[in-house]
């Protein structure tokens, strides 16, 4: 049997209810809820479980909200003995993956995105930077054109790599809107305007995350047992000096995530268990390589399939 990757979803997968038949169901995963909101200090749950959904998508709330309902599907699997071989979030979920591999423990993580997501969105004035989607584009081509707008003076770059003819751009929101030109002009099939309250992956987070520094200064970070394939880089790592970098460079840093996929695969994983709401990892993922097997746990039944599922593959 080849290798498995625990993979964790980002920002925008959220959805108001998430993790309710886990959190009902089994006690280890109600634990987690319940040290989320005692470490936060307010009721985190109550927006998780019944929203609004305004309320939920804001960024402070989004991302432990996120971390936590994924950690809680988590329990079911721990519980079932299995383990992955590797690790790897989107962008947010790089959090997620490092309490999987215990290289943060989940009472530190769910206050540092909490404090993630309220200095980015401090970071940039409402309305001054967006991101969009480009849709059936090269990745070269993508960046000369990103690379022209910004040194026309509009910030503009890669912010996303997430398969094949999917790339999102960040910036300011005059050097989006010149590239989404420029792109639909170079042959791009898309333009998606993305509703985001800020330029995430650009340099204009740079702010955030000299802030985000003394955040991090402040928890407890250990090497990992488990290896995390980076945003930043694509590649395995477990030192907690590293993991400490990379977590600020990846605040203004392109999330690799095609990259990341492909150098799992390489390293002999041929299946991907998306832990957390939705399946957005999983559709990138197939984009990426149809040899390889998904699964997705999303609420209780669907963690006991996946359960089934990865010990039939173990036999």
């Amino acid at each position: 049997m080849g290798k498995i990757a625990f993979v964790f979803p980002g920002q925008g997968s959220q959805t108001v209810g998430m993790g309710a038949s886990v959190r009902e169901s089994k006690q280890n995963a109600k634990e987690i809820f319940d040290l989320a909101d005692k470490r936060l200090g307010r009721d985190l749950t109550s927006i998780i479980l019944n929203g609004p959904q305004e309320e939920l998508t804001k960024t402070a709330n989004a991302q432990p909200a996120l971390l936590t309902t994924s950690i809680a599907l988590l329990q079911g699997l721990k519980e079932a003995g299995i383990q992955p071989d590797y690790t790897a979030g989107h962008s947010l979920g790089e959090y997620t993956a490092l309490v999987a591999n215990e290289a943060i423990t989940f009472s530190d993580a769910v206050h540092a995105v909490a404090k993630r997501g309220e200095l980015m969105e401090e970071a940039v004035p409402n309305g001054k930077g967006t991101m969009a989607a480009i849709l059936g584009m090269d990745r070269h081509l993508l960046t000369d054109i990103c690379q022209q707008v910004a040194d026309s003076g509009n910030l503009v770059q890669l912010a996303n790599m997430n398969c094949p003819g999917q790339i999102v751009i960040s910036g300011s929101v005059e050097g989006v809107t010149k590239a989404g030109e420029e792109a639909k002009k170079n042959g791009a099939k898309r333009v998606l305007p993305l509703q985001v309250s800020g330029p995430f992956h650009s340099a204009l987070m740079k702010p955030a995350a000299e802030k985000f520094t003394a955040v991090l200064n402040e928890i407890h970070i250990q090497d990992a047992q488990i290896p995390l394939i980076a945003n930043v880089t694509a590649e395995p790592t477990s030192d907690q000096n590293d993991v400490q970098k990379l977590l600020l460079e990846q605040l203004y840093s392109p999330v690799l995530w095609e990259d990341s996929v492909r150098k799992m695969i390489e390293l002999g994983v041929d299946t991907f268990v998306e832990i957390g709401p939705g399946k957005v990892l999983t559709g990138l993922i197939r984009k990426i390589s149809r040899d390889v097997k998904t699964l997705s746990v999303q609420d209780l039944e669907s963690c006991q399939a996946a359960i089934t599922a990865l010990r039939r593959n173990d036999e």
